[in-house]
């Protein structure tokens, strides 16, 4: 099974640019005509376990997309890890970020390389998460928001502005109500929900706004399993945390 480490490579060979200097992993993607815009939507946590739980969300997802891909996450399978290695095709080794913690990376990263080769590019993100902090000090442009509902507001905003390349946008209800309720509690259910509204709605929006030569994707970071209390974490070396699907509308 591939390593979420393929992903910036398989975004690279979509896009046509170089490749930044740790994601040395092959592509999980078959070659294919290069697309122009990107947009990468990143749901904290929803692993594959989610999936097994509710098949019919794996089915609406699949509607959505014209590629899906089996993949394991890195470990520890945390965010702050699981994204550095995702956005820069590394190891936690490589890149530096081998515990849970939210330093600035000064590695290459899938951003500079995105720079590198002339893309205008906007990371979308709750504010302080790991995302809105480990990739700072580069030419992006970075939108802080209160919660959810805001980043994505803030993505459809931007994608009908049409002025970037690439936009990542960043929610993470489902991971924070699988620490606090439960990895299937009602309002877990609902936020796993939510996210794939959310997908929807992008995929909507940019079909309507880019048309073609473009891709969006579903690039969550971990999954996660029950703890003896009935809360929910996520950490571990076991399939629960480690197993993901990536999905892929491509036009």
């Amino acid at each position: 099974m591939k390593s979420l480490r393929s992903f910036t490579p398989a975004l690279c060979e979509l896009l046509g640019i170089e490749k930044p200097a740790l994601a040395t992993e092959e592509s999980y993607l078959k070659t294919i005509h290069p697309v122009s815009k990107a947009l990468i939507f990143c749901p904290d946590a929803f692993g594959k376990h989610a999936f097994k739980k509710f098949p019919d969300l794996l089915e609406e997802m699949k509607g959505g997309s014209n590629r899906t891909v089996e993949l394991q996450a890195v470990f520890p399978s945390v965010t702050p890890v699981c994204f550095a290695s995702l956005f820069t095709g590394g190891t936690p080794e490589e890149h530096g970020i081998k515990q849970y913690g939210k330093p600035v990376l000064t590695c290459d990263t899938l951003f500079d390389a995105l720079v590198r080769s002339g893309k205008k590019v906007a990371i979308i993100a709750v504010k302080n998460s790991s995302i809105d902090l480990i990739f700072r000090e580069r030419t992006l442009d970075y939108f802080s928001v209160d919660y959810d509902p805001l980043a994505t507001a803030k993505a459809l905003e931007l994608i009908e502005k049409n002025e970037h390349d690439v936009i990542v946008v960043y929610n993470q209800e489902y991971d924070d109500l699988l620490h606090e309720t439960g990895l299937f509690s009602d309002l877990s259910i609902s936020a796993l929900c939510h996210h794939v509204d959310t997908w929807k709605l992008l995929n909507q929006a940019a079909q309507k706004t880019w048309k073609k030569n473009f891709c969006v994707a579903f690039t969550p970071d971990h999954g996660g399993h029950t703890l003896e209390n009935g809360l929910g974490d996520h950490g571990e070396d076991r399939p629960e945390d480690m197993e993901l699907f990536h999905f892929f509308n491509i036009r």
